[in-house]
């Protein structure tokens, strides 16, 4: 389980390059990318409850309209790296211990499910730069990790804030013999939220967007000498309002999970299966004029389910590695629409998809040659090639890297099936949609000496088909948007990070300029071509304090680019104390200035998170 609350004696310098990407917790391979980890420390710094707040110090990570998942509808909680942008669905693979953790009908991520608490390593890769993920890896994959069981640990929190907020959250484990472990972790959380809508804009039908709920996990791990089993389920039970008094979702899931692993030698076997069953159900309404009115004008119920297995094998030699595997993945699920004041629409289906990997690397003397091929099905039984190739070249302190890459997204269930309103915004699906295509290409630099830290990255990205929500008519009454396999776009530019310690000090610095257009010379909506986040901290014997800021340049609502979201900045500050006997103190203030920006329109404007404070007792042993 996780660490106590005590905090290190001072600042860790900087660990050594990372060089590899994790796919299970015994799996892993050589890449010539940037790779970001965060560790228990950097988990703890940022104020926010969730994990995709904590993740927004990560150069051009985003959620689909920069919203917050503690006020915005599931549907939105896509993940968006490189430029590449997002809709629901991510073009980011989300594993959470080598499980997926994107939704199987429409690729966005519940956030919720997992505790920043009991996390205990990420891992942010951008670019496709390895063969080894599916589709859903095309702007890169981001790894959750669990901490390891440690027999009689355990720990328990409660804490609250403005708004109505509480949250209770704890976890444990018990050793049993030389080889078994049980652990399990909860959480629960409620909050009154906060309007989504600006003062000024506000009718009668206005509510505060707020969430309920409850997660937890269990996990049994069994370990000998060269074998490793583990089993794990998870749930989920989450109830939202959606800021007016006729809109609101609520979800349910399950996910049931095992990985195998085997070391013989100088080979590493590895099997994993999952099975995941949810169920999202929400509700649509048409506004009047001046938001004095607001009419029921649908209901919606869409079952879901999916299972998975992979199977790798991985040899590790002195001066060259080699992974290979197959993965096999079915998702089906329904959308079962009730129509005001009349009406039924039903639409969904199965997807299956399977996909067979080599990647390797091998050194000759400072340099380390990449190569790797992925084949299979894109859910539509047209089969798809996905080649990469790379080089690196080593120094004591320095690292030269360059990559090209092909990649592929198959279009989810929830966009061939699944329409959907926001206020006066109504988007179709389309079950005719082809899967996007991306050429990619990116070089960079590494740079790490003692304390200091530099990365630089410049990349290029070229997507042919790519799937966005194509605006069809628009009056003062209704938008009507439509997915659509839109004209070729074209990602362009660059990534920096730089980290420095000072003894007990740390400041990071991390920035993406990226120019993200479509083939005709508009820009893709949700994209900011200007985004970045600095963090300082003091961390000393049993005290942690950490202040950041988070700033994003305009970024256009839709694709015509008719809504012009301009740019933020948010100030957040976190201080941990431990008070002794395992006690501990939290407080987090998120938006310390109460900053109010734009997240989108509907088409009136839509507001992100104000001031939000929380205060916490942690007992652990």
């Amino acid at each position: 389980m996780s660490q106590g609350p005590g905090f290190s004696q001072q600042t860790p310098e900087a660990e050594p390059l990372r060089t590899s990407i994790t796919v299970t917790e015994r799996v892993s391979t050589e890449a010539p990318a940037s790779i970001t980890v965060l560790g228990t420390l950097e988990l703890r710094q940022p104020a926010g409850v969730n994990l995709d707040d904590r993740l927004r110090l990560v150069p051009g990570f985003s959620l689909f309209r920069r919203a917050s998942s503690l006020a915005a509808n599931p549907t939105t909680q896509g993940v968006s790296l490189r430029g590449l942008g997002s809709t629901g669905a991510s073009r980011t693979l989300v594993l959470w211990d080598g499980v997926p953790l994107n939704s199987p009908f429409g690729g966005w991520v519940y956030w919720t499910r997992v505790n920043p608490e009991e996390t205990s390593r990420v891992e942010v890769s951008r670019g496709a730069s390895t063969s080894v993920f599916g589709d859903k890896a095309m702007g890169g994959s981001i790894g959750l990790f669990s901490p390891e069981a440690r027999s009689g640990h355990g720990w328990l929190g409660y804490s609250l804030g403005n708004e109505r907020t509480h949250q209770l959250e704890g976890a444990g484990a018990l050793g049993m013999g030389s080889r078994w472990a049980l652990s399990g972790s909860g959480r629960g959380f409620t909050t009154d939220g906060y309007y989504i809508v600006p003062a000024a804009a506000r009718g009668p039908v206005d509510t505060q967007a707020n969430v309920r709920f409850a997660a937890g996990t269990a996990r049994a791990d069994w370990m000998s000498s060269s074998d490793r089993l583990f089993l794990r389920a998870d749930f989920l039970a989450e109830e939202r309002e959606n800021g007016t008094t006729q809109t609101r979702n609520s979800t349910g899931l399950g996910t049931l999970a095992a990985n195998y692993t085997r070391q013989q030698g100088a080979s590493t076997y590895t099997l994993l299966g999952f099975h995941n069953r949810e169920e999202y159900r929400a509700t649509f309404s048409s506004i009047g004029a001046g938001r004095q009115t607001e009419r029921l004008t649908s209901r919606q119920s869409v079952p879901a389910e999916s299972s998975g297995t992979a199977g790798m094998w991985r040899r590790a030699a002195s001066r060259w590695n080699f992974l290979a595997g197959g993965d096999y993945h079915r998702a089906e699920g329904y959308s079962r629409e009730t129509i005001y004041p009349a009406g039924l629409r039903v639409g969904g289906g199965l997807e299956t998809q399977y996909g067979f990997f080599g990647q390797g690397d091998a050194a000759f003397g400072r340099l380390r040659l990449f190569g790797g091929i992925r084949g299979g099905d894109a859910g539509n039984g047209q089969a798809f090639w996905s080649p990469s190739g790379g080089a690196a070249l080593g120094f004591e302190r320095w690292r030269l890297r360059a990559s090209a890459y092909r990649a592929f997204r198959a279009p989810t269930l929830n966009e061939l099936y699944r329409e959907f309103r926001v206020g006066n915004t109504v988007t179709l699906a389309n079950p005719a949609l082809r899967p996007e295509a991306l050429r990619g290409v990116e070089a960079g630099i590494d740079y790490v000496a003692g304390p200091l830290r530099l990365s630089l990255t410049t990349f290029d990205n070229r997507l042919d088909d790519l799937i966005t929500n194509v605006t069809r008519t628009v009056t003062p009454a209704l938008i009507t948007r439509q997915r659509a396999n839109a004209a070729a776009a074209r990602a362009r530019g660059v990534e920096a990070s730089t980290s420095r310690s000072w003894g007990a000090w740390r400041a990071e610095v991390s920035y993406q300029m990226v120019d993200s257009r479509y083939a005709g010379g508009a820009r893709v909506p949700q994209i900011a071509k200007n985004q970045g986040s600095t963090q300082v901290s003091w961390s000393r014997r049993s005290t942690l304090i950490a202040g950041g800021l988070r700033a994003s340049a305009l970024q256009l609502e839709d694709d015509l680019n008719l809504f012009v979201l301009p740019g933020f900045a948010v100030f957040h500050v976190t201080a941990r104390q431990s008070l002794g006997r395992g006690l501990s103190l939290t407080v987090a203030l998120e938006n310390a200035f109460n900053r109010v920006y734009a997240v989108g329109y509907s088409p009136t404007p839509l507001t992100g998170a104000p001031r939000l404070w929380r205060a916490g007792l942690r007992w652990a042993r």
